[in-house]
């Protein structure tokens, strides 16, 4: 895997990580918890804006909107008891199958 890949799955498993955070920070009222999410949150950005260059910005959107949207559905399930039906597993694996599609189709091929 080239590693502006591995860069922007990192950057779509901080995405989850600033939206906890931002949860946390109560509308940005809790100091600690509003300084964590604009730390991650910079750092995913900044991420994200480098794996784009290589891999084009439409591309490595979808991936990373993808990647968050996954983690954090599954965060709610497991850590706010979110409903695990099957109907949601089953679009969670169509995300995931769209985004495996991406990967090997970027850059043309």
């Amino acid at each position: 895997m080239q590693f502006e890949w591995i860069i922007l799955i990192v950057a779509g498993f901080l995405e989850p990580c600033w939206v906890y955070t931002l949860e946390k920070s109560d509308n940005l009222r809790n100091a600690k918890w509003a300084l964590a999410t604009a730390a991650i949150l910079i750092v995913d950005l900044y991420m994200l804006s480098v794996a784009m260059i290589p891999i084009g910005a439409g591309t490595a959107y979808a991936v990373w909107v993808g990647i968050g949207a996954i983690v954090t559905l599954l965060m709610g399930i497991a850590l706010y008891g979110e409903s695990a039906s099957m109907k949601r597993i089953f679009f969670i694996l169509l995300i995931v199958s769209g985004i495996v599609g991406l990967n090997l189709t970027a850059g043309g091929a």
